[in-house]
């Protein structure tokens, strides 16, 4: 598994897709720290979320735990950082690689599933997108400003 994992990441770090960079914890190959950026026309665009990514030893028959470690105001991830994607559930294939996780959470951000939210408040603010990227703003900035040294 260690080894199938190294082969997924060598591509992410070196060339890696628009807007996603990963790299291995401390050289776990097991836990990866990835850094993803809002996409361009989405409210989440110019913004950037880091999120954890830990490898079970089932892996690739079982998914990875996939969580928001930067805090990421959205319907469908809960204030822990936990995330609701059928992907990362019961829809999850062992054909899945790590580069599809990352384009999924990617896009993601640009869309939301408010039928089943994690975030009812988000959920609700999702449908005036003007509103939802206002009030995103206000609260990444302050989330940033609290973390700077």
């Amino acid at each position: 598994m260690g080894k199938r994992l190294q082969q997924q990441l060598m591509p992410l770090m070196v060339s890696g897709d628009k807007g996603i960079s990963t790299f291995p914890e401390s050289d776990n190959v097991f836990k990866w720290v990835v850094t993803i950026h809002g996409a361009a026309g989405t409210v989440y665009e110019d913004l950037r979320c880091k999120l954890s990514l830990e490898f079970p030893s089932g892996y690739p028959c079982n998914a990875p735990t996939v969580k928001f470690v930067t805090p990421c105001y959205h319907p469908n991830v809960d204030t822990q950082g936990n995330i609701c994607l059928d992907i990362l559930k019961d829809k999850w294939s062992a054909l899945y690689d790590v580069r599809i996780i990352l384009l999924s959470m990617q896009s993601l951000l640009g869309e939301s599933n408010i039928d089943s939210p994690l975030n009812t408040h988000a959920a609700e603010l999702w449908t005036n997108l003007r509103a939802f990227r206002k009030y995103l703003l206000e609260t990444y900035m302050k989330q940033m400003t609290s973390q700077e040294p």
